[in-house]
């Protein structure tokens, strides 16, 4: 970029940041619920000093250069931590676009007398602004996968509670869909549940699962066998009228598995089992 432009940024950094800063806080789009003015100010005084402090003429134009680098992290950590506490896309990209703006309107002011110098100057300005709105977007993104695959496994973890019924008798039930990294985490729970409580049956109850196909019936039956493994008997609960006729259908065997319709039935069998009887006793209060 020209020594214009250059001398531009530092001569006029205060310009351009309250111009910056106006045409942020105009945005209708601006979260102030998720960024106070004074935390806003403190990121973008943040960026346009790094950009002042470590570019020159020789590498305002080279984004791959080392001096970019301070740039670039700290533009990386703002849309970061703006993914992370609920800024959309857009809102997140307002950020350097406003910033792209501000500076055109400052150069506008300062070149006025040689048109063809200030439509070359802006050009260079868009594509180097346009860059690093690249670089947010896919910062952004990544910082958002991190949020996603964060609450993935805090919601597995919380969808696959192991409950204790009863002495000696656990329930686990599951909502969802069950795929192969669920299913270890199942696995994993149950037994260990197993261990500490020393329980005998285990209750698996699919009511939530909203189909059963060849995959999710595998995954089942290598949970039953393996809390076989560890001495208990697996019973499967939940068995709706449709997901029978599609294991039917499928040709899947579970012959060698308790199924029963309800946990209810499936907790009433485990009493049988363990030689347990549960009585109901209707008490007269006396008046």
């Amino acid at each position: 970029m020209s020594l214009k432009t250059h001398q531009l940024l530092k001569n006029k950094k205060k310009t351009i940041l309250e111009l910056w800063m106006k045409n942020q806080l105009a945005d209708e789009s601006l979260r102030e619920d998720l960024i106070s003015n004074d935390e806003l100010r403190s990121q973008s005084e943040e960026l346009i000093d790094a950009l002042v402090s470590n570019l020159s003429l020789e590498n305002f134009t080279n984004l791959e250069s080392d001096e970019w680098s301070p740039v670039i992290e700290i533009l990386g950590g703002i849309s970061i931590t703006r993914a992370r506490q609920g800024f959309s896309p857009r809102e997140t990209g307002n950020f350097v676009f406003s910033l792209k703006e501000a500076i055109l309107d400052v150069l506008q002011q300062e070149v006025t007398n040689d048109p063809a110098k200030l439509f070359s100057e802006s050009m260079k300005v868009n594509r180097i602004m346009d860059s690093l709105s690249v670089v947010t977007f896919e910062t952004f993104i990544k910082g958002r996968e991190e949020v996603i695959l964060r609450q993935t496994d805090e919601i597995t973890e919380i969808s696959t509670p192991v409950i204790r019924v009863w002495e000696g008798i656990l329930a686990l039930p599951i909502i969802g869909t069950l795929d192969s990294a669920r299913t270890q985490i199942v696995m994993e729970n149950l037994l260990q549940e197993i261990v500490e409580t020393g329980s005998s049956i285990a209750i698996l109850d699919i009511s939530g699962v909203p189909a059963v196909d060849s995959l999710v019936a595998q995954h089942l039956i290598k949970t039953v066998s393996a809390t076989r493994l560890m001495g208990a008997e697996c019973i499967i609960s939940g068995i709706r009228p449709e997901i029978a006729q599609t294991v039917v259908h499928l040709g899947i065997d579970l012959s060698n598995i308790i199924t029963k319709a309800t946990l209810a039935s499936a907790l009433a069998y485990s009493f049988k089992v363990m030689r347990l009887e549960v009585k109901k006793i209707s008490t007269l209060t006396k008046l």
